[in-house]
């Protein structure tokens, strides 16, 4: 027996038309509607901050490199 046969859909849909009535229906959509939308931005936020995260500490390194490389390069001229 199917958990989601179109008997049991229809028979759950008229059971919430009845609780909730015509008129709150649309409200109940809408509020779900932004609650679903909020979660995606957060979603969103976070991978994006994670992301940025990754990326952070690529450039620091490249930064340090760059800085010893100077440093040696520095060092080696005052030797001479």
């Amino acid at each position: 027996m199917d958990l989601f046969a179109p008997q049991h859909l229809i028979l759950v849909l008229l059971i919430v038309l009845l609780l909730f009535g015509g008129k709150k229906i649309p409200e109940l959509m809408r509020g779900l509607g932004r609650g679903i939308r909020e979660f995606n931005d957060a979603k969103n936020n976070v991978r994006k901050e994670i992301e940025e995260g990754m990326n952070e500490p690529r450039q620091n390194v490249s930064r340090e490199s760059q800085s010893q490389d100077n440093n040696k390069s520095v060092a080696s001229n005052s030797n001479n």
